[in-house]
């Protein structure tokens, strides 16, 4: 049976967007890849931004159980999900085949 997190109201998005953060930053740190993965997510997030305004700015989505605090013409958490989602990719990447993964 499938949780309801909405118990989290407007945060609901902000608490996903921080627990899978958490994961791709223990996983990048564990993978020794913190900094590699910095690197790489600066220089996709420009990308990721001016996607995630357009993007809603023509009603692609909408999203709802949000905080409504927005920077830059998007909400807060479609910024962390421009951060965590690329983290996340480059944190299961380095865990598998970094080079402090065995062989």
């Amino acid at each position: 049976m499938a949780r309801d997190i909405t118990v989290f109201g407007r945060y609901t998005y902000l608490a996903t967007e921080v627990f899978w953060g958490t994961i791709a930053f223990l996983l990048l740190r564990r993978a020794g890849a913190l900094r590699r993965a910095a690197v790489t997510i600066l220089t996709l997030y420009p990308i990721a931004y001016v996607w995630d305004w357009y993007t809603l700015e023509v009603g692609v989505f909408d999203i709802t159980l949000r905080t409504g605090y927005e920077v830059g013409g998007i909400p807060i958490e479609e910024h962390l999900f421009a951060v965590v989602v690329p983290g996340l990719v480059i944190a299961f990447h380095e865990t598998l085949f970094g080079a402090t993964a065995s062989e």
